[in-house]
Formats: C-alpha cells, structure tokens, sequence
C-alpha cells in the first residue's frame, strides 16, 4: 500500500505538469503583458535608489505645479517636487503593500482553511461562521476601521489589508480540501498510518496550492487598490513618503490648474492592477488541469 500511495502521489504527468502549466502560459500573450508590466514596476521599485533621480521629498519653490518638460518629465505637484521621482518611489509603497497584505492573508487564511476542510465537525463549524462573518463586511470598510484603530501608517495599513482579505483565503482552501481529501490517494495515506499533519502537507497542500496561488496574484491587486485607497484617506504612507494614493489625495485639489498630477498617479494604479489581473487570469488558465 505504501508504494502505491507513493506512485499515486508521483506519477508522470504530476512531473510534466510545471512544464505543461508554464508552456500554457508562455502561450497567454495577455498573461506575458501583464507580467510585463509587474516586472517593469517591479524593477523601477527596486532600483529607486540608484537611479538619476531627484530626491522624492526634495521641494522647490521655484518649480511649482510646472507641467511636465525637460526639467521634470512628469511635472511637479504643489510643493515643487519631481512627480517622476514620486512616481518611483511610490512604486515600492504599492507593491510592498500589495505582496505583504497578500503574504498575511495567506499566511493565516491558508492554514485555518486547511484545519477547516480537513477535519470537519465543530472545527469546522466555528472557523466557517467566523468567516461568514467577516465576509458579511465590506472587504474596504473592514481595512478603513482596521487601519484608522491601528493608526496611519504603511504598516498598520498593510495588517489592515491582509486581515480583511483572509476571510477568501480560508473559503476558498476549505473548498478546496473539502474536495481533495476524499481521493484515493488520501484514503491511502491515513491506511497506512500517516500522521494528520503529513497527510495535510504531503498529500492536500501541494494540490490545492494551485488555486491559492491564482486567488494570490489576483488578491494583490485587490490589495494595491485598498493600500491607495487608505493612503489616500490619510490612513497609509504618511507625507513626506511617496504613495501614489497620498498623491492622488493631493492632485484632487488641482485637477483643473495642474491635471498632471492626478494623471500619473491615477495610470500607474490601473497598469499595474491590470498587469496583475492579466496575470492571474493567464495562471488560472495554465493551471487548470481540465484546460488542455
């Protein structure tokens, strides 16, 4: 029974499957933008410090609301500073609190989701009508309360966030769990006396990993819009730091005088929650195992 639990769990087409999911999604040529576009994000974050930038909260009284030229490709705001280099450096506010939400979300939804579906019974029963609960609320409006009991800041913002989304995390795992451990690969396992514990590790995470990892991807952009939204209610990244949505909250007093300033912020959040969207749509394709 032991090699038959161990052949069942390690089969050919288990082995081909990385390689057939990522040919579907080299194939996806939305999923590539969308990639594209993260990993653009991505490495203007990273690189903010060594590029030939003005510094983000660095003011001049002399270049003030000045449309975009030469000097400053993307204008100035109301104090003078390089639209550009907030732009820069706001990027890394955003994906930080995009990946860390998530990550939390994950790292608690995923767990209670797995213990949820795997046992039943009252287990069960308790960790499904808390979830309920929280679900019954307003994704954002749970961040807000959170963030404003928490205080303003990028961190207590990022807790707010990953908290309100774990509630999805833990449906959508016990869904999932509830689905796989009845395959005989399973029944097998607790026949030959596995713990619960490597059973739940060995033989349930690893296939249910798939559709955690696509609600992720997606989740993040999600979590992106939520992190500009409370910054953009004073609740996020505190000035003088960059964040696309404090600049946004800034700009809405100038759309007329200076429209730039809400014009970038504004297009680098849709570019990146659609580059994200792309993404998870084109994993969600090459992950199916139905999908050829």
């Amino acid at each position: 029974m032991s090699t038959i639990v161990q052949t069942t769990a390690a089969t050919p087409s288990a082995k081909r499957a990385p390689n057939r999911a990522w040919r579907k999604l080299r194939a996806n040529k939305g999923a590539l933008v969308g990639l594209a576009i993260i990993l653009f994000f991505t490495a203007l974050a990273a690189l903010a410090s060594l590029l030939p930038i003005p510094d983000p909260v660095a003011t001049s009284w002399s270049a003030i609301r000045k449309a975009p030229s030469a000097a400053h490709w993307l204008g100035t705001d109301d104090l003078g500073r390089d639209i550009l280099s907030r732009m820069i450096w706001g990027a890394r506010a955003s994906l930080m609190a995009g990946v860390f939400s998530v990550a939390i979300a994950v790292a608690i939804g995923v767990p209670f989701g797995l213990i949820s579906g795997y046992y039943g019974g009252w287990i069960d029963q308790i960790i499904s009508r808390i979830t309920e609960a929280f679900l019954a609320m307003p994704f954002l409006i749970t961040a807000i309360a959170l963030a404003a009991f928490l205080g303003p800041s990028l961190t207590n913002a990022m807790i707010a966030i990953g908290f309100s989304a774990t509630p999805v995390f833990v449906r959508l795992t016990r869904g999932q769990v509830l689905a796989v451990k009845t395959e005989d690969y399973v029944e097998g396992a607790r026949s030959i006396g596995l713990t619960h514990f490597s059973i739940i590790t060995r033989y349930i995470l690893p296939n249910v990993f798939a559709p955690i990892l696509v609600q992720a991807t997606l989740t993040i952009a999600t979590a992106i819009i939520a992190e500009a939204s409370l910054s953009f209610l004073g609740l996020g990244q505190q000035p003088p730091a960059p964040s696309w949505g404090s600049m946004l909250n800034v700009a809405k007093n100038y759309l007329e005088q200076a429209p730039w300033m809400a014009m970038w912020p504004g297009a680098a959040i849709f570019l990146v929650v659609i580059g994200f969207n792309l993404l998870g749509d084109g994993l969600r394709d090459a992950l199916d195992p139905r999908e050829a």
